[in-house]
């Protein structure tokens, strides 16, 4: 997952958390709320009440109520009124929640319950308020809430997630430069455009890290040349020698095979020494790219010169060409080598007691042009298959020198050709060959 939505994610989580500790508060808050606020105008009413007895008389205010109950319910029975003279003389003054039945219906009310003297007489006065209407009031105060909470969210995400990606494009751009990066000496150094100091030092470390990068790749490049180059020289100044040595006559058998054993270790060392120059060469981009072909002579020709091997080891080339391509702005001797390398190795590695064939494949997928070289032998692990196209990494039980697909990565890479492999212990491996955005 991308940095900015885990960053959204990660807001959305914590107002989610608050939204949720406030949804479980609110039923209680507010029932405190509502009933505070309900005490305060019930003392408001006894305080005006007493006002008016001051005022009047309790016995007028009582006289004026009606006689029966002395007790007044507003016209909707959300409030009510009592005032009588107290059987006891002791004096009152509290808030309870009361049932009162009222029309053939039990309400509760939230009543202040007050008692008082007037003129040796003890009265006692109780003002109710409907429940009900503190029930209602949380009600829509809840939902109220509740909708809110959830535009709150909404917007929240929303404006998090923009801003998110407003804050981190730059890192974005950061990030599409190191994708687009094949080899350091491609990499953008341009800085990117951002205020953020972190990821102007983020996008300057690395510009620096692949300048050091590419400076250290030249210097490894320039070493191998040298050391190869200089290497191939007494090379083959000792093959000669043994070559003459090998011609005098008066040699025993025992001395015979002894230089024919170094000849054949010193063709092996020029061997690499040669492709060690080749992979140098190449990354060096010291080949011109003028040539232009078909692919499928070119696979023609492979094959025709691959067929007797594969013929004497009982192995079968099938060659399934469904479509051409006409290469330009190429070394065709560089491809010719990129092919031979990747199926000489897939007929090394083929077995006439497993499937035995090779396949060739050559078709078009999407805009892109693939070959597709196909062995059913021992397959790789990931850990090998990842390591394929290293130096010196050869393939199980090779006696090869590791060298043969370092080569064909190196010209793949020269020519923009993207070179993937695809492989299974005792399944084979497929090597695909695409060939990017090329008409067919």
């Amino acid at each position: 997952m991308k940095l900015r939505y885990k960053l959204a994610v990660y807001n959305l989580f914590t107002k989610g958390v608050f939204v949720a500790i406030f949804l479980l508060l609110i039923p209680w808050l507010l029932e405190r709320l509502n009933v505070y606020q309900t005490d305060l105008e019930l003392i408001e009413q006894r305080e005006e009440i007493m006002e008016a007895i001051s005022v009047f008389g309790a016995e007028e205010l009582l006289f004026g109520m009606q006689p029966e109950s002395s007790l007044t319910f507003n016209f909707l029975q959300q409030e009510y009124i009592s005032l009588v003279r107290a059987d006891s003389d002791s004096l009152v003054n509290f808030i309870e929640i009361s049932p009162q039945l009222v029309d053939g219906e039990i309400v509760d009310y939230r009543v202040l319950v007050y008692s008082f003297r007037v003129d040796g007489i003890t009265y006692l006065l109780e003002i109710g308020k409907s429940l009900e209407r503190i029930y209602r009031t949380e009600q829509n105060i809840r939902n109220i809430t509740l909708v809110m909470l959830g535009l709150f969210v909404v917007i929240a995400f929303l404006t998090d997630t923009s801003m998110t990606r407003l804050l981190t494009q730059p890192l974005a751009g950061i990030t599409q430069k190191l994708k687009n990066t094949k080899n350091p000496g491609q990499y953008d150094h341009n800085p990117v455009a951002t205020t953020t100091s972190d990821f102007v030092y983020l996008d300057q470390t690395i510009s620096d890290l692949m300048h050091q990068i590419e400076d250290l790749f030249a210097k490894e490049k320039e070493i191998t040349s040298n050391i190869s180059h200089e290497l191939l020289t007494p090379v083959s100044v000792v093959q000669s020698r043994l070559e003459n040595l090998i011609e005098e006559e008066g040699l025993s058998d025992k001395h015979i095979e002894k230089i024919s054993d170094s000849l054949r270790t010193l063709h092996r060392l020029k061997g690499i020494i040669n492709s060690l120059l080749l992979i140098a060469r190449v990354e060096n981009k010291q080949f011109l790219k003028t040539d232009a072909f078909w692919i499928n002579e070119l696979i023609a020709e492979l094959l025709e010169e691959l067929g007797p091997i594969a013929q004497e080891k009982g192995i079968k080339i099938v060659a399934k060409i469904e479509n051409n391509h006409y290469l330009t702005a190429a070394n065709r001797s560089l491809i010719f080598t990129l092919f031979f390398n990747i199926l000489n190795n897939a007929v090394k590695f083929s077995e006439p007691e497993n499937r035995g064939a090779v396949e060739v494949e050559s078709q078009k997928i999407n805009n892109d042009f693939v070959v597709r070289i196909t062995d059913h032998g021992p397959g790789m692990t990931p850990e090998q298959a990842g390591e394929i196209f290293q130096r010196f990494r050869k393939r199980k039980s090779s006696n090869g020198h590791g060298l043969g697909l370092a080569i064909a990565k190196r010209i793949a890479d020269f020519h923009n050709i993207d070179i993937r492999i695809d492989t299974q212990q005792g399944k084979g491996s497929t090597f695909w060959l695409i060939f990017k955005h090329f008409d067919v």
